[in-house]
């Protein structure tokens, strides 16, 4: 039971860690990978964007953990802090590349608050297009604003 709760806090805890990272590095020090993101579709060369590298970045404190947890028996807890990472990130890409960017068709738009709720907060961040004007630095906790209104297609 308890590495339950270890493996969903660092879920929940990530959250708030990617405001964080979003916010002060990818729109502070680490804006040239991050720009790329916020233009257009049609500006970009190809598939990949420099921001993908952020997921390999991402992917170390979890790597890190299992490593850890594994070789070390006094820090084996750290194998589901690591598993929670892994699993925020999942649902990280899933909903912002999978789901908001469309960047793979594996399932159809959902319509429920939630989810227009989501989309609305992620349209309106890029809608700022420079580094210092960014707004809805998060993903999954939304805002009550962005329940109610309507997001243009063209926002996302």
């Amino acid at each position: 039971m308890v590495n339950i709760a270890i493996v969903l806090a660092a879920v929940l805890g990530m959250e708030g860690v990617a405001w964080l990272a979003h916010k002060y590095i990818m729109h502070g020090f680490g804006w040239n990978w991050h720009e790329d993101h916020h233009k257009p579709h049609f500006e970009k060369d190809g598939f990949f964007e420099k921001n993908d590298l952020f997921f390999v970045v991402f992917a170390i404190p979890s790597a890190s953990c299992f490593i850890l947890g594994t070789t070390m028996p006094s820090l084996q807890k750290l194998i589901f802090v690591g598993l929670g990472i892994l699993i925020y990130g999942i649902i990280y890409f899933l909903i912002h590349d999978v789901y908001i960017h469309r960047r793979f068709s594996w399932f159809k738009q959902l319509d429920n608050p939630y989810s227009r709720a989501v989309l609305r907060a992620h349209g309106a961040h890029h809608s700022k297009t420079g580094k210092e004007d960014g707004e809805s630095f998060g993903l999954l906790l939304v805002h009550p604003k962005y329940f109610g209104k309507r997001v243009k297609e063209s926002q996302v």
